[in-house]
């Protein structure tokens, strides 16, 4: 998989496809396996992800004060540079839709378009559906992923996640088991604590297409946060998501039908 090279990072990345360029980002704990396994871009549509720092194949760490939405925006710009393109439809998944939604407002000028899916933040830092991440990170420091994942089993926290949401609670899991849980545990910390743009009134700048998918029976990714969302970007279009707890196959096929159905109205010629 081809690498580009940013303030000292190689970032591993996957460009799919000819066409119109449409970036897919995967949220905390991810990599360009999700979204390219949610996503396969239409005919005339190519599909641009990376491993965002501190995740992924991307090496070496770097600066873990870098660990906010304004930097790895910024590295997703360096991306494009390296790429010659020079506007895209920008989107994400959780933390890539953060991610997505910052670029588009400081970076109007690159953006076409903008799909969120499943965001986890809204204006405000640290918002309590992402608070299990520092006290995961902590297990972690403090134990090792394998104690540390047997401790957060048994806290309330886990429970309740567990309660509204197997396959949130299957994720949380993952991120204890991924082979570079100790080593890349500051961005579980750090992430959480920013949040995409502080100012809502900076959402209602936003003038481009914009698709927001959300689904009920998550809590990380709060379903609220995706209407709040669509009424506050002009135009925005919601398209509700089976949950994945619920049927984790039909979810995949909803992301595709809609993303594919949002981009042949608004960039693409031919039937939707």
């Amino acid at each position: 998989m081809p690498t580009f090279c940013r303030d000292g990072l190689n970032f591993r990345y996957r460009d799919i496809g000819q066409g119109l360029p449409v970036v897919f980002q995967h949220g905390l704990g991810g990599d360009v396996s999700i979204p390219c396994g949610l996503f396969s871009p239409p005919e005339g549509g190519r599909l641009i992800s990376c491993d965002s720092r501190y995740h992924g194949e991307t090496r070496p760490l770097g600066d873990p004060a870098k660990l906010n939405f304004d930097d790895i925006a910024d590295d997703l710009l360096a991306l494009l540079d390296h790429l010659g393109i020079d506007r895209v439809v920008v989107g994400g998944i959780s933390m890539g839709a953060g991610l997505a939604l910052n670029f588009a407002i400081r970076h109007p000028e690159r953006t076409s378009g903008l799909i969120l899916s499943r965001p986890a933040w809204l204006e405000e830092p640290f918002p309590e559906n992402v608070r299990m991440f520092p006290i995961m990170a902590e297990f972690i420091r403090r134990l090792g992923w394998r104690d540390g994942l047997s401790a957060f089993k048994q806290s309330p926290t886990y429970a309740g996640v567990l309660r509204e949401s197997s396959d949130s609670a299957t994720a949380l899991v993952g991120m204890f088991e991924n082979p570079r849980a100790e080593e890349t545990v500051e961005k579980l910390d750090r992430i959480p604590q920013c949040c995409p743009s502080p100012d809502r009134d900076a959402w209602r700048s936003i003038a481009v297409p914009t698709l927001i998918l959300a689904n009920q029976q998550d809590p990380i990714h709060p379903y609220a946060m995706g209407q709040t969302l669509a009424e506050t970007i002009p135009g925005a279009e919601l398209r509700e998501l089976t949950p994945k707890c619920v049927d984790i196959v039909q979810h995949g096929a909803d992301v595709q039908r809609h993303m594919t159905d949002f981009l042949l109205r608004h960039f693409l010629s031919g039937p939707a």
